[in-house]
């Protein structure tokens, strides 16, 4: 096994350019796990050292991220723990504290595993990335950003420089919930992450990201549009249901069954909507 580990970002570049077939490395806490798969002399670019992919900042239009900011950063920063309390939820949910430490957002996202717990996250959140390669940078909607199971829309010779969230609306309710076998340390069998701001008739935003429903992480776009469409009050649970259907195509797997999900799915939906349910929308904070 081979391994590169430049400093600097036009070295990364450089290198990319000539051998897009490296496969770059952020934390490495799935290096060993997925070893196998890659086997059959691979060689690998470790982004580990190289200046300016760390960091969070503010920016007028929100926070930005970089690839290499662990879970531990994010999960306590107090611009995201104030600005965004479900993607630092998120991170203090992702593994052990030992994980958290050496894991980075950038390589949660890259890894593009269904079930991971940020990306439901930046998926409500209606955040986006920029890719960059030797040739310049490109911003994508995370929305799209994931292209099929594992799969992403990286181009050959792009590494992910930073991750960057608008502010939520003023008062909005920020939610999230993993669900899985025990409170820690699990895969997730089902995760679920939304923004709510408004009320019925007057929505400002109405996002949920999932995770493990499907085979990208993916933003029920049935099921908002269900929810705003409901001018005098919320959908009833049926209709609700039938909405969750079309965004998902969750099946059995070893982890869970696909109608274990979908139940769960809508409690995690009821509990989201909890404050327009008690209190007709009156106070939507959380």
């Amino acid at each position: 096994m081979s391994w590169y580990a430049p400093r600097h970002l036009d070295e990364v570049l450089a290198l990319f350019a000539k051998r897009p077939d490296l496969i770059p490395i952020a934390g490495g806490t799935d290096v060993m796990v997925g070893r196998e798969a890659h086997a059959g002399g691979h060689e690998y670019l470790s982004l580990a050292n190289v200046a300016g992919l760390r960091g969070i900042r503010e920016t007028p239009a929100g926070v930005a991220i970089g690839a290499l900011t662990t879970m531990t950063e994010i999960g306590h920063h107090p611009v995201v723990c104030q600005n965004l309390p479900a993607l630092a939820a998120s991170a203090r949910a992702t593994g052990a504290v030992a994980i958290q430490n050496r894991a980075t957002l950038g390589g949660n996202i890259m890894n593009a595993s269904p079930a991971a717990d940020n990306p439901p996250v930046l998926l409500a959140y209606g955040a986006s990335v920029v890719l960059m390669s030797a040739t310049g940078s490109r911003r994508v909607s995370y929305e799209r950003f994931h292209s099929g199971y594992k799969e992403t829309v990286r181009l050959p010779g792009e590494i992910l420089r930073e991750i960057l969230v608008p502010l939520p609306p003023p008062q909005a309710r920020h939610f999230f919930r993993k669900v899985g076998t025990r409170r820690a340390q699990a895969i997730s069998k089902i995760g679920l992450a939304a923004l709510l701001a408004g009320r019925p008739g007057a929505w400002e935003c109405v996002r949920f990201g999932f995770a493990s429903v499907a085979a990208t992480p993916i933003l029920a776009q049935a099921l908002s549009a269900a929810i705003i469409g409901g001018t005098h009050g919320l959908p009833g649970d049926k209709e609700l249901a039938e909405a969750l259907r079309r965004d998902m195509t969750a099946r059995d797997d070893i982890r869970s069954t696909a109608e274990y999900r979908r139940r769960v799915a809508m409690n995690l939906v009821r509990e989201a909507l909890a404050p327009w349910r008690d209190e007709g929308g009156l106070d939507a904070s959380d």
